[in-house]
């Protein structure tokens, strides 16, 4: 049976956004007062998190769910790549845009 494209999304995105905070498997494990191979047992497949846990990862990365599923769908969309992009400027950049974005709405 193929696993579910979800289970997919979700191993990969953690692993994506764990290294983008610079942070191991088993410290972020750590960091979420689990044993240290608990995010490790996500990202290889042999554990799901619970919904409430699901969360507390999300938290930790410090987005929102709907951040952290934002790739979820067509990866390939405009909206999509758009969403890739923002995520990784900080808040100087991500002030420009915004007025870039006013300017085009007017």
């Amino acid at each position: 049976m193929d696993e579910p494209l979800y289970e997919e999304f979700l191993r990969n995105r953690i692993t994506e956004l764990r290294l983008r905070k610079n942070v191991s498997e088993h410290r972020m494990s750590l960091d979420l007062g689990k044993s240290g191979s608990y995010i490790r047992s996500i990202t290889s497949g042999t554990a799901m998190p619970s919904v409430k846990e699901l969360f507390n990862i999300i938290i930790y990365f410090g987005i929102t769910p709907l951040e952290f599923f934002a790739g979820c769908g067509n990866e390939n969309s405009p909206r999509m790549s758009l969403i890739d992009k923002l995520q990784k400027l900080d808040n100087e950049d991500l002030e420009k845009v915004i007025l870039f974005i006013q300017w085009i709405e007017k």
